[in-house]
């Protein structure tokens, strides 16, 4: 049996992180065939090139898409997602891939899935279903959803959504996250080798802070200046590790905020990327995550790590109870970080599954024998939802019985 290509396309260290237990199960599984597109975050200087990684992690890429451009304003996004287009036109047209693999919400990877479709290629993607109010990625998740044929949802949930978008029950799985396949084969890197790494001396308590802009508001560097007051007032026996925000409109005004806060604080240090294995042992050794990253909701919880999660960005996705929610306010961070010190998350419980995501993934693409058969969907009505549904127009005068308007 001829392998089947599966092309998983990555724009950033963020969904890299999560593909990488399927990246490597398909890479070691007869039946497929991977192929790997990078495109984004990846591919920009300012960034880190973080495609190296990828190489260095053992896989070949086989098509770069950029698609940034200087400017990180909306209009610089939405030329982005026209440049991806064209791009992704270009290499699937050469890889041919059986399936498109995409994950999650970035504009780049809704270039992606544009192109896949039009190209009539199928689509499965990971992460679809979730809500998160505070963000355009909101619109752009379940727009891949709308144009993808599988789905692997990370709760039931996201599964419950699908279905209420008229997709097939019969082609959402619920597998989990895959980012708990990494945090269950990783070996974490001790204080001292981070301490190396990173060339900064962790304090007596230590804060991993991510803040990503939030794309439906405007007030990005207000709420940047709330954080860092509450970050001052902890004092210099607090130890602060900065991840810097992704390419999203506002994130270089959000990524100079930060170095200008580092530069002033000796407590404080800030790495455009750290990588697999120093962000998820850091996450081994600090006292909590601050900001708000999905990260904070996905993957802290299974450190028994309080999160902290500012403003509306995951306004909607599920979280556990290790996750304290608060406004972009100096005041009330400070307190849900006093709070997070005292908050016993041992017994935490992670939502987003057990670790076991890739074998499910792979067990459902093998079952399917003719992908290209999914392409024509048909919209499911949801059953649970038919007593509540949309009353019907009045047919007043001048309408006919089927809505059409009579002469």
């Amino acid at each position: 049996m001829t392998p089947r290509s599966v092309c998983v396309v990555s724009g950033s260290r963020a969904d890299y992180g999560l593909l990488l237990p399927v990246m490597r199960a398909l890479q070691a599984d007869p039946a497929f065939r991977l192929q790997v597109a990078v495109t984004g975050m990846h591919l920009a200087p300012e960034y880190g090139l973080t495609y190296k990684i990828v190489e260095a992690d053992g896989f070949a890429i086989d098509a770069r898409v950029d698609v940034l451009v200087s400017s990180d304003t909306a209009a610089g996004n939405s030329k982005s997602v026209g440049l991806g287009v064209i791009g992704f036109a270009d290499a699937f047209e050469r890889l041919q891939p059986d399936w498109v693999l995409l994950l999650g919400d970035r504009f780049e990877i809704f270039a992606a899935a544009q192109a896949a479709l039009l190209a009539r290629l199928p689509i499965a993607h990971i992460a679809g279903g979730d809500v998160t109010e505070g963000a355009y990625d909101e619109a752009l998740r379940h727009g891949i959803s709308k144009m993808a044929q599988l789905h692997f949802v990370t709760n039931a949930d996201a599964a419950r959504r699908l279905r209420q978008m008229g997709e097939d029950p019969a082609n959402v799985h619920n597998v989990g996250s895959p980012a708990l396949d990494l945090l269950r084969d990783m070996t974490f890197w001790g204080r001292g080798q981070l301490e190396l790494s990173l060339a900064f001396r962790l304090r007596p308590r230590n804060l991993l802070v991510t803040y990503h802009p939030e794309t439906l508001s405007e007030g990005n560097e207000e709420a940047m200046a709330e954080l860092f007051a509450a970050l001052e007032g902890l004092g210099q026996e607090v130890g602060l590790i900065f991840t810097k925000p992704n390419a999203d409109a506002g994130g270089q005004a959000i990524a100079a905020a930060i170095d200008a806060f580092v530069a002033a604080h000796p407590n404080a240090v800030a790495h455009t990327s750290l990588g697999q294995q120093r962000y998820y042992s850091l996450m081994a050794q600090v006292d909590a995550v601050v900001g708000n990253s999905s990260s904070g909701l996905y993957e802290a919880p299974s450190f028994g790590l309080p999160t902290v999660n500012i403003g509306d960005r995951q306004k909607g996705r599920l979280r556990a109870a290790s996750v304290i929610d608060c406004p972009a306010r100096r005041e009330a961070i400070a307190a849900a970080i006093a709070a997070a010190w005292s908050l016993d998350c041992s017994e935490a419980v992670n939502p987003y599954g057990d670790g076991q995501a890739a074998g499910r993934i792979l067990e459902v693409l093998r079952a399917v024998n003719e992908p290209r058969r999914l392409l024509q969907k048909h919209f499911h009505d949801w059953q649970e939802n038919r007593g509540n549904l949309v009353p019907p127009l009045p047919q007043g005068e001048g309408w006919s019985e089927g809505g059409d308007k009579t002469p």
